[in-house]
């Protein structure tokens, strides 16, 4: 308790908004070894009427945009990712403690998520996607928990600038 009492509440928060980024990556990480290792590549599991567990390999972006460009993309989004994450970081840094907490929850996610396929294209050279919603004529692309924590990061920073920017503690 001694410890915590001598650490800041700014270094405190950003140690709890750092976790959760890691708590992200851990849970994605997971997941995909699971899936790697009990489902074979391309194959199904039926989990309800609408969602299937499979095991695919994303090579590119969002929806396997520039998947088949030959490999100079894996590095690129490894570059990409790392600065990304970089900047989030320091970002999550320099908020103030009066920022908003969805502005922090959102960095936290969207860290937690870019770091998570990070780790794939570095270890692997392509992301493991493994969730795919069916509705009766139409598949959504595969994702994963990353994909997950990147969305629902990116939502409540629109959800921030829309409704919270402006105030206090922003920290960029």
């Amino acid at each position: 308790m001694e410890l915590l009492d001598k650490i800041d509440l700014g270094t405190r928060r950003f140690i709890v908004w750092m976790a959760v980024a890691l708590v992200v990556v851990v849970v994605d990480q997971v997941s995909k070894w699971a899936i790697i290792q009990y489902i074979p590549l391309y194959g199904k599991v039926p989990l309800y009427d609408f969602i299937n567990l499979t095991h695919q390999q994303n090579r590119g972006a969002a929806f396997s945009f520039l998947a088949n460009e030959g490999g100079w993309q894996r590095w690129f989004f490894v570059v990409l990712a790392t600065g990304v994450s970089a900047f989030i970081a320091t970002w999550l840094w320099r908020l103030e403690r009066q920022a908003p907490i969805i502005l922090a929850a959102g960095l936290a996610l969207v860290l937690g998520g870019a770091v998570g396929n990070l780790v794939d294209r570095i270890r692997l050279g392509y992301v493991t996607d493994f969730i795919q919603v069916v509705f009766p004529a139409w598949t959504f692309p595969s994702f994963n928990v990353a994909d997950s924590a990147l969305s629902v990061g990116a939502a409540l920073l629109i959800i921030d600038a829309l409704f919270f920017a402006g105030k206090t503690g922003r920290g960029v």
